[in-house]
């Protein structure tokens, strides 16, 4: 048995574990099934934690979100450039989040649920006043305010990033960019295409 392969599913392992707990938090379930595969661990995940019902298919529900037109990616750049100086953001760093986070498409949905221009979860977006994370204007208002947040947490741009993507759990748990291969090469292309110094 090669024991470096091991060593390397182990690690992947506990950076989706550590990814699993920084999306949806590290609640306890009151009653623990007696079917421990990933889905079923995975189903309960997302029901202690709002994002789905009981009867639903497996992601978030946006069914009651109203049904926008695309948003032209003039429009986007314009609100990228309002809501990065309110809060005092450089704007290419806006620009490069939300390229890497939706490609500037306003309807992005990703499997875990993070919806809009900044791919916000739905407890997240609810905790910054976001309504409809679908509609950019608010998607982009409350996704700069939390990168602004995350980014005075650590006073660190680099890690502000790093909370962005992986959670400020993991963060705090590794006391740096955590090892997890998607945060590292999230947080280099950002700061490249933005060309932001540390």
């Amino acid at each position: 048995m090669n024991l470096d392969s091991v060593g390397t599913a182990i690690k992947r392992i506990e950076e989706i574990e550590h990814r699993f707990d920084s999306i949806f938090g590290n609640q306890k379930q009151d009653k623990v099934s007696s079917d421990d595969s990933f889905d079923n661990i995975l189903q309960n995940k997302l029901q202690i934690n709002g994002y789905i019902n009981k009867d639903d298919s497996g992601l978030p529900n946006t069914t009651e979100l109203p049904d926008l037109p695309e948003v032209p990616k003039g429009e986007i750049l314009s609100l990228i450039d309002k809501y990065a100086d309110k809060n005092n953001l450089d704007k290419n760093l806006v620009k490069a989040v939300v390229k890497m986070e939706s490609g500037f498409n306003s309807k992005a949905k990703s499997p875990v649920g993070a919806l809009g221009l900044m791919q916000l979860m739905p407890a997240t977006a609810e905790g910054l006043g976001v309504k409809n994370p679908l509609d950019a204007e608010q998607n982009i208002a409350g996704g700069t305010k939390y990168l602004k947040n995350m980014i005075n947490k650590y006073d660190s741009v680099k890690l502000g990033l790093a909370a962005y993507n992986a959670g400020p759990n993991a963060v705090d748990k590794y006391g740096g960019v955590p090892p997890y291969r998607e945060t590292q090469n999230y947080v280099k292309n950002i700061m490249n295409s933005a060309k932001v110094v540390e």
